[in-house]
């Protein structure tokens, strides 16, 4: 007994008397074996360690299919104006560049107020976030609802501004939903499934938008098939909207995982969210994340804000296909992203398959720049497919790896400067491949993002991996195992000295 602190001479002192109330009571000896065990390894115990007691609620499931249902109705109004660019700038009668920015103001929304959005998560937790997202992109919906006449671009830019601003409530959400509802073996599957419904509403984003609103030249009949898109788009985010009011919940009443244990452990005055911000900052391998993760999801923001362009340079009157290009993208990207969650929730190999996909995510982006004007559509549907399979499935690798290396931070923080990283890469390259392709042809557009592809992947081979939250909860699982040791010996114990006067008698 002498090698645990958990128990001491105290303490069996303690059971000598319990087990001797038992010789006189009998009837007692149950209630004060369950005492015992909850004592010892379900309740705080008398030096105030946490409960280490862990549960799974059914219920999680519904979690993160209304945060993946109101995910993918944001970013579905993301891609919704650049996969039809020309179209949208015969109606409104503006420039190709000013379309584009109904994809940046994304990108540029979410980098100020990541800031607020990310304390308020730490601070107010997930329903008030939910609640918000929800309330602010069911908002911009019927906003642009009321835009559908030629000289209301202004209003319609507002309406993409609102749906821009929900953004900033959403994407930092995935990996804060899956650590606060699932279990350590399935959080990663969990993360993949929240940024899997983000990434069908990019899918569904490239192929509905050019089959609701053909190319035809009369802008009456143009206005008609917009307010279509429009109307249809704000009834689905207003029946997510009731529902998250209704059926999204804060978090479970018994944590899933002993790492959460660990969290809820940490008196909320003892948190600072701007000491949390400079940890971070001060750590070196999460750094180094923060920018191979924006150079890669900037690359992809570009690829996907600019490939109606692309396409319909080398293929004219391809706007279909070009979203359908999109769609296969994403689709891939998705089959890929289930893949790699699974994957780390198997194998727990965070930087080694990080480091493979990101090296894939360069081969593909080398084969699709140098594929794209053969002139053969199915050869850019199989090489946009590869493409998408490993950098769209990067996406929730990253989300994973940082949490691992920031552990016990907030996920929303960590989540909300990767997502920031890649907003500043993907209003950057988006720009720049722009006036590329502007100036000097797909092409050098396309190897302009290969190269940045090869530097995030020698960051990404320099990143140390130090899986913080593993620890923590292989710590948390050795110190229960440690403690029903404690509880074996001492029953252990008691059935000796029970044992004692029958021997005596005998």
């Amino acid at each position: 007994m002498g090698d645990n602190p958990d128990f001491d001479d105290k303490e069996i002192k303690e059971e000598k008397n319990g087990l001797d109330l038992r010789k006189t009571n009998p009837s007692k000896s149950v209630d004060l074996e369950e005492q015992i065990e909850c004592t010892s390894i379900s309740n705080e115990n008398q030096d105030n360690r946490p409960s280490t007691t862990t549960r799974l609620y059914k219920r999680r499931w519904v979690m993160v299919f209304l945060f993946s249902c109101y995910s993918l109705c944001n970013a579905f109004q993301w891609i919704q104006y650049g996969i039809i660019n020309n179209i949208f700038m015969k109606f409104y009668n503006v420039d190709s560049f000013t379309i584009d920015w109904m994809s940046m103001v994304y990108m540029l929304t979410y980098i100020p107020f990541i800031w607020p959005v990310s304390w308020l998560l730490d601070k107010k937790g997930l329903r008030l976030i939910a609640l918000m997202a929800t309330a602010i992109n069911c908002l911009g919906t019927w906003i642009k609802v009321a835009s559908v006449r030629s000289n209301l671009f202004w209003v319609t830019m507002l309406g993409q501004f609102a749906s821009s601003l929900s953004q900033v409530f959403i994407l930092g959400m995935p990996s804060r939903l899956a650590s606060v509802w699932f279990g350590s073996e399935e959080v990663s599957t969990a993360c993949s499934i929240g940024v899997f419904g983000n990434q069908l509403g990019i899918a569904i984003g490239f192929l509905v938008p050019p089959i609701l609103v053909p190319n035809v030249d009369n802008i009456d009949e143009l206005a008609y098939h917009i307010s279509i898109m429009f109307y249809i788009t704000a009834g689905v985010a207003t029946v997510i909207f009731i529902l998250v009011v209704f059926m999204f919940q804060e978090k479970p009443e018994i944590p899933p995982t002993l790492a959460q244990v660990q969290a809820r452990s940490i008196p909320p005055e003892d948190y600072s969210y701007m000491a949390s911000i400079l940890r971070l900052l001060r750590n070196l391998p999460f750094m180094l994340l923060v920018i191979s993760y924006g150079l890669n999801v900037g690359c992809f923001y570009a690829v996907s804000t600019l490939l109606n362009r692309m396409i319909i340079e080398h293929y004219p009157g391809e706007e279909v296909n070009a979203g359908r290009i999109g769609l296969t993208i994403v689709i891939a990207g998705m089959v890929g992203s289930l893949i790699c969650g699974i994957w780390l929730d198997k194998t727990k190999t965070y930087k080694q398959t990080t480091l493979a996909v990101y090296l894939l995510s360069f081969v593909g982006m080398v084969v699709y720049a140098f594929t794209l004007n053969l002139g053969h559509l199915w050869v850019v549907f199989v090489t946009s497919g590869a493409l998408g399979f490993f950098m769209t499935g990067y996406l929730p690798l990253g989300f994973e790896f940082a949490v691992e290396l920031t552990f016990p931070e907030c996920e929303g923080t960590s989540s909300g400067l990767l997502n920031c990283s890649a907003q500043i890469f993907g209003i950057i390259f988006t720009i720049g491949q722009g006036k590329i392709i502007e100036h000097f042809g797909t092409f050098a557009g396309n190897i302009f993002l290969c190269v940045f592809l090869l530097i995030g992947t020698i960051m990404t081979a320099f990143i140390k991996s130090d899986l913080r939250r593993q620890k923590a909860n292989h710590l948390a699982e050795t110190q229960v195992a440690s403690a029903a040791v404690s509880l074996s010996r001492v029953q252990d114990y008691g059935a000796t000295t029970l044992s004692r006067p029958q021997e005596q008698q005998s």
